[in-house]
């Protein structure tokens, strides 16, 4: 296929953080292309690979405008986009002559399919033995449903989140968008530059076994902790806490929606103090977290009445007045309005060819000397192909002969 003329993507800064690694992405839906979103942003080097006739399926998730992936916009940013068929001859060759020029490789096949083409990680590293070679998968490369499909949603039920979340006398519940995806692409771009690290002493890479249902364990916290040692299991509990109360959302008199937390003990006092119940800070079970969670009905009966009597915006200058720890409950609309966000830059403006200026997340998190940059959002399927093949030393017709058989 005839890759789409586009314009030459910007060059990172020349303070960003990783702008001398050079990553391959392999991967698709959702957590590793996100984790080499995320290394992109500060400077890597990111080149998408995509199958020539199966483009990542994220350029066909969810809305699109003008025929235009939304979804790929923000997935794809910072990332030169070429084509390879990886399960071809001349695909395998010209990876692994990229993977000699690459820092790291991130995929995720079900295990066994690059061994399959022989791309393992014998043949990977021996192609480049300071190669990071990252294998995000459902299970993991090892154990007995290593070799199953999965998707976020499954690790979602199985790590124990879904059956924590919801109401008391609902269903388990599960997110409405890609939460153990995303937590194990954070934890896969940690696990990245923790390899990187690691062969700065070495002078060797190492393989990366990333497993999306682990990641998304650790962040329900000590939950197996308090079953092995009390045999606890943490119920479904709406929106309340075991921890602490009053711990809820309450609706307000005009109709929107805030959330209140009292995880410190001197919040909780402001609270109640404020809602008029300044006799319940001088019960003894009001002393604890654990306690107050216990008397939840009363506290959520308490607040959620004074809240309810008042429009939001009395509310939460009331609660601010306070010192005391409230939220309005947004949607999209409300934080693309909100000052803070607007001061903080976490929705930033982009320009794009194909639709002009878009909004998206920024990057994660500032640095005071090397700061990320969103250079380019998502680019069309293959636009760099050429240029990617020539720089790694492929001549015109070399070129067209890979194309000719298919492999780009």
């Amino acid at each position: 296929m005839t890759p789409t003329p586009h314009t030459t993507p910007t060059p990172p800064a020349p303070h960003a953080p990783l702008r001398e690694l050079r990553v391959l992405d392999l991967a698709t839906l959702f957590a590793g292309p996100l984790a080499a979103t995320m290394l992109g942003d500060f400077g890597a080097e990111v080149i998408k690979v995509e199958h020539p006739e199966r483009p990542d399926p994220s350029r066909g998730h969810g809305p699109a405008k003008d025929g235009v992936g939304l979804w790929w916009k923000l997935l794809g940013r910072n990332k030169r986009t070429v084509t390879l068929d990886l399960s071809s001859p001349g695909g395998r060759d010209t990876l692994l002559k990229l993977a000699a020029t690459a820092d790291v490789v991130i995929e995720n096949f079900r295990p066994g399919t690059l061994e399959r083409w022989g791309l393992g990680w014998d043949e990977l590293s021996r192609a480049n033995p300071r190669l990071v070679l990252t294998r995000v998968t459902g299970f993991g490369q090892f154990g007995p449903y290593s070799h199953r499909p999965c998707f976020g949603t499954l690790a979602e039920a199985m790590s124990g989140f879904a059956a924590a979340t919801g109401e008391p006398d609902g269903p388990p519940t599960l997110p409405p968008f890609g939460l153990a995806d995303s937590i194990a692409a954070l934890a896969t771009s940690y696990a990245v530059l923790t390899a990187l690290a690691a062969r700065a002493t070495t002078g060797r890479g190492q393989v990366v076994d990333m497993a999306i249902i682990e990641p998304i364990l650790t962040v329900l916290g000590p939950q197996p902790l308090w079953y092995d040692q009390l045999g606890y299991v943490q119920p479904r509990l709406g929106n309340r806490s075991r921890n602490n109360a009053p711990r809820n959302t309450y609706r307000t008199a005009d109709g929107h929606w805030v959330a209140v937390s009292t995880s410190a003990q001197s919040v909780a006092e402001r609270v109640v103090r404020l809602v008029g119940r300044a006799d319940l800070v001088d019960e003894p079970w009001f002393a604890s977290g654990a306690g107050r969670a216990e008397h939840a009905d009363e506290l959520d009966a308490a607040v959620g009445g004074w809240i309810a009597r008042r429009p939001r915006s009395e509310v939460l200058a009331a609660f601010e007045k306070a010192e005391a720890a409230i939220a309005p409950v947004y949607d999209v609309r409300d934080v693309l309005d909100d000052p803070q966000y607007r001061a903080l830059d976490t929705v930033t403006e982009v320009d794009d060819p194909e639709l002009g200026p878009i909004r998206m997340q920024n990057v994660l998190f500032r640095l005071s000397e090397t700061p990320g940059a969103i250079r380019w959002a998502g680019r069309p399927h293959g636009a760099d192909t050429d240029a990617v093949l020539t720089e790694l030393g492929l001549s015109p017709d070399e070129i067209t002969a890979l194309r000719t058989q298919g492999a780009l």
